[in-house]
């Protein structure tokens, strides 16, 4: 009885924070002149579009017509007396909001990261799309859902640049301060056509994305969305025009990757009792072996079927799908086992912070926003353009959420007890993991986010495969993977990187 208080409490307590909680977004990033402009970007290959005019977008007003030339008046003025609100909007989204999205993205996914806690019962109730307000909260933005999240979110993105980068061609509308010279900017300028904007594209884009995503935050989301347009006027940088075209065409944009998105097998990943049990069943059967959660009441395993979740990179995730672990009553799995009490007993300092800095547990933005992050770093100090840091973001975030697809087939296929339930007496570091062991999630997931990422800036690869390397480790030394796990992981991972880098070296960008 004790327990079943406590456990109530704690659902009240979680449903607090995740109303709650702040988010921390970043204001230190300056503004910077682009690298490169890529004017020919438009000719890349997209991802789900077919081309970059796949999406219709009406022509611009001619910049001699009258009614162009009332646009530039109103810009102008609308550049006066700005008020500390709009100079601090203007500096927030004029570093590189594609960068201010994904930082927006991974602070949602901390905040919505937190697993439902047992009903009264003893039975767990899941996220429900359809009733997002009562607990437990719609999302549980576990990871493999928040692979995804980034997944859509920068493919959209880059989609809709790419049909942005075709149309400023095409229509070759110079920007409005090049029109009208006495217009005041408030960023660094360039010679990029102004229509449509690639701000309002992302800006749009990112709202409808994420709003599908955490639907509980839409008044947020597009507070964030419209400030965003907004700054590009008190800037000086876009019309009206301007920003209803960029507008107008990442709606057309989000559309077709929502589509996707509704269709692409996630609503049945979370399966069901019968499902769980038949997986856990065929395991035992074929391997002699099964995981069972060690939590108390035992939580069902997250996401059984997530396996079937539709890839991007690769036709049939199978292919990738690594041999078994070893058996439990074999040397293999016992040097493995010996080398975790081991640590258990002797773990280093240093150890300890790989394991704990790692760590990308519940309230935190998951191994996938680990890697989103170190992203962000690099696309900032290689100064890259807004067409470049989606392109970056969206083959890397394929290339996880096809490794978190990997991962959970291989998990539910082997279904391989964690250290925890098959080491007697064992206790972790770092808790107890809700799904089998083998593969190693960080390990996938890093494995593929460093190739990918070493493809993109290769004077990081080396330190790129370093900080995955660390990563997957920082699984042993916490005690809830064994060595193989990790390894194995990690291969599978660089395999999958390299699927994502092969479709990139063919997109045209290259």
């Amino acid at each position: 009885m004790k327990f079943l208080t406590y456990s109530l409490f704690f659902a009240a307590l979680v449903a607090l924070v995740a109303c709650n909680k702040e988010l921390d977004l970043n204001n230190d990033i300056a503004a910077y002149q682009f690298a490169t402009l890529d004017e020919d970007a438009g000719t890349w290959k997209p991802i789900v579009l077919a081309s970059g005019d796949a999406v219709a977008l009406e022509a611009p007003l001619d910049v001699t017509s009258s009614a162009y030339q009332t646009e530039l008046a109103d810009l102008k003025s609308a550049t006066q007396n700005l008020s500390a609100e709009q100079l601090a909007a203007i500096e927030y989204w004029g570093a590189n909001a594609a960068v201010r999205w994904n930082e927006i993205a991974r602070e949602l996914i901390s905040k919505y990261n937190l697993p439902p806690a047992p009903n009264a019962d003893g039975t767990y109730s899941a996220p429900n799309s359809m009733d997002p307000g009562t607990y437990p909260y719609f999302p549980f933005a576990n990871p493999p859902y928040t692979c995804r999240a980034f997944a859509y979110l920068s493919t959209a993105q880059y989609d809709g640049l790419i049909s942005a980068w075709h149309y400023k061609k095409a229509y070759n509308r110079p920007a409005p301060y090049t029109t009208d010279t006495s217009i005041p900017t408030a960023l660094p300028t360039n010679s990029l056509p102004s229509y449509p904007s690639e701000d309002a594209v992302i800006a749009t884009i990112s709202q409808k994305v994420l709003t599908a995503m955490f639907p509980l935050e839409a008044e947020f989301i597009a507070q964030k969305a419209a400030e965003h347009r907004n700054s590009r006027t008190w800037a000086g940088m876009n019309t009206a025009s301007d920003l209803v075209a960029g507008d107008s065409l990442g709606s057309r944009v989000a559309a077709v990757f929502l589509a996707r998105a509704k269709g692409d097998g996630m609503k049945n990943a979370i399966g069901s009792p019968q499902i769980a049990d038949s997986l856990a069943t065929v395991a035992q059967t074929n391997f002699g072996w099964h995981w069972e959660s060690m939590e108390s009441p035992k939580r069902p395993g997250m996401l059984p079927v997530f396996g079937k979740v539709k890839p991007w990179c690769l036709s049939d995730i199978t292919v990738v799908r690594p041999g078994p672990p070893p058996a439990l009553t074999s040397t293999e799995f016992q040097v493995a086992a010996d080398e975790l009490l081991n640590l258990s007993e002797n773990l280093t300092n240093e150890q300890r912070r790989i394991a704990v800095y790692w760590g990308d547990g519940i309230d935190t933005y998951a191994p996938p926003g680990h890697w989103n992050r170190t992203a962000a770093e690099l696309i900032v100090e290689k100064k890259m353009n807004p067409i470049r840091t989606v392109r970056t973001l969206a083959y890397l975030n394929m290339a996880v959420e096809d490794a978190g697809i990997s991962c959970w087939d291989t998990k539910y296929f082997y279904h391989y007890p964690r250290p925890s339930q098959a080491i007697a007496g064992f206790k972790s570091l770092l808790g107890l993991p809700n799904f089998p062991s083998y593969t190693s999630g960080h390990s996938t997931f890093s494995g593929a986010a460093a190739t990918v990422l070493g493809h993109i800036f290769p004077d990081y690869a080396s330190e790129m495969t370093s900080l995955a390397t660390e990563a997957s480790e920082s699984r042993i030394y916490g005690g809830i993977h064994y060595r193989f796990d990790c390894e194995v992981g990690l291969v599978v991972g660089q395999s999958i990187g390299n699927y994502a880098v092969a479709i990139a070296q063919v997109d045209g960008a290259e």
